[in-house]
């Protein structure tokens, strides 16, 4: 019989708290939160606040050619965009989220979806 147990944040929309599980709950749990992630949409703000836009500039960049490809979130990322324009399809159905200069967005983790860069895109990028 094992005595592992596991120890592990779980973010919502509004709390996040770390609780202890054994491996047998720490799966069912992880079940009940991945569709609670596979729910949740992308957000987006055409117009950020300049403090939101002074944060965003101090993150790492990250740019691509134009170009369609699939792409799955592991954590929850904000983006704000320089240049270039695209649009993220959500796998799932939900409305797809169009992409450009000055637009800030989040992505929640476990969102699977299709980027289809349609003018080169630079974006600065924060994983949380």
């Amino acid at each position: 019989r094992s005595s592992l147990f596991f120890a592990m944040t779980c973010v919502t929309t509004s709390t996040a708290r770390t609780a202890v599980f054994t491996p047998r709950r720490h799966r069912a749990h992880h079940r009940r939160c991945a569709r609670v992630f596979a729910l949740a949409e992308a957000r987006v703000d055409a117009s950020p606040s300049a403090e939101d836009v002074a944060k965003a500039k101090t993150w790492p960049t990250w740019g691509c050619e134009a170009s369609e490809f699939p792409w799955t979130y592991g954590s929850s990322e904000t983006c704000y965009v320089i240049e270039g324009e695209c649009v993220v399809t959500p796998d799932d159905g939900s409305a797809p989220v169009r992409l450009t200069p000055g637009t800030l967005a989040t992505f929640p983790a476990g969102m699977s979806c299709t980027w289809n860069v349609t003018k080169a895109i630079k974006k600065h990028y924060s994983f949380h």
